[in-house]
């Protein structure tokens, strides 16, 4: 089946700039009548802290603390699920060498980790809803460049698939939202495939779900053509998993799903709504930035391990020089963390060795450089 793309239509661009005026001149509130009013824009306070908007006991991010007189003190980033430094669950996973994923699925829906009995359980039904619905490939003929707009796209199809869809008991949004961990990696690797097809013109192929993997090693077995992978590999997507579990109430797509659900609309509008929100460039889009960025400082660095050209050109960068023009080093900088991000100092140490051994030593070195100098 082959898919032809009609462009949407443009307005002329005189009538557009004419426009955008026209909407600029009417449509600007200026930030000193936000101060007087005491608007917190960007729900930032003035020093650059978080305004309170709600508690959680499920996930807490650590990056700086107040002295008496309320200044902000950076300290090395700390991040908290249950109570639960995400340090102590990695060292754990590393010590006896399992895949930990599953587990803190568990940790932050149920307040604590659990027995075996209980992850042999999960695990076993997260297994046995991997898999789509049957006809669900009809939602996935519809393909997209972008793969976080191709599965908000499934997460909205499954509600036709739902005959509960409407249903706000506990009881029901709980099957659903299990369900809807089971079955995301399927659905982004799904996506993936149908975007290697229709956009970079390459083979696409569908694996069926293995009973008995772990999401990290089904992600990579239904993603590879030959469906093989190292253990060493299948460890560290396992922690990427991990890190990016959860990221405290307040980030963009949780507050995202908590306005919906407000609403009393059903769970897949919500979790659609906050995939929306974590594909943005200022979120979980960032990483495609960071890479993108990456690319054009290798192709125009002649020499990566000379300090000074990488600092150079990063400066043309923060001039708006070089790069795509928006004077950002992408990857740089938090609104919380302060010294340190505890999923970047957990992810760079276990990733150096993997790089190295796939031939992403370049890339990885180059990273490495921009941390240190940027």
């Amino acid at each position: 089946m082959n898919y032809t793309h009609a462009e949407v239509a443009s307005l002329d661009p005189q009538t557009m700039r004419t426009l955008c005026e026209e909407y600029l001149a009417n449509n600007y509130i200026d930030p000193e009548t936000s101060e007087r009013l005491g608007v917190k824009r960007g729900l930032r306070n003035p020093d650059g802290t978080g305004v309170l908007a709600g508690l959680t006991n499920v996930c807490d991010v650590v990056g700086y603390k107040k002295d008496q007189e309320g200044h902000v003190i950076p300290i090395p980033g700390r991040l908290i699920y249950r109570g639960v430094d995400i340090n102590e669950i990695v060292n754990e996973a590393y010590r006896n060498d399992r895949f930990v994923f599953e587990e803190v699925i568990w940790l932050l829906l149920f307040g604590s980790l659990p027995t075996q009995e209980q992850l042999d359980d999960f695990c076993e039904l997260l297994a046995e809803h991997r898999a789509l619905p049957d006809g669900f490939m009809d939602t996935m003929n519809a393909p997209s460049p972008n793969i976080m707009n191709k599965m908000q796209r499934c997460v909205l199809g499954l509600y036709s698939y739902d005959e509960h869809a409407e249903d706000l008991t506990l009881e029901n949004i709980l099957n659903q939202s299990i369900n809807l961990i089971a079955s995301m990696p399927t659905m982004m690797v799904n996506a993936y495939q149908m975007k290697r097809r229709y956009y970079d013109k390459q083979s696409m192929f569908f694996h069926m779900p293995k009973p008995g993997q772990s999401t990290a090693e089904h992600i990579l077995s239904t993603y590879r053509p030959d469906q093989k992978f190292t253990h060493e590999e299948a460890k560290l997507l396992d922690m990427c998993l991990l890190v990016h579990a959860d990221h405290g109430g307040g980030n963009c797509s949780t507050f995202t799903a908590r306005v919906l659900s407000s609403s009393g609309t059903d769970t897949y509008s919500a979790i659609a709504a906050a995939i929306g929100a974590l594909k943005g460039p200022k979120h979980g889009g960032a990483n495609l930035m960071v890479n993108r960025q990456l690319q054009d400082i290798l192709k125009h660095v002649e020499h990566p391990e000379d300090d000074d050209e990488v600092r150079e050109y990063l400066r043309r960068i923060l001039r708006k020089q070089a790069g795509d023009g928006s004077g950002l080093i992408y990857g740089m900088g938090h609104a919380v963390y302060t010294m340190s991000d505890p999923r970047e100092v957990i992810l760079k140490e276990r990733a150096k060795h993997l790089a190295y051994e796939k031939g992403f030593e370049e890339e990885y070195n180059m990273l490495c450089s921009i941390e240190r100098l940027a």
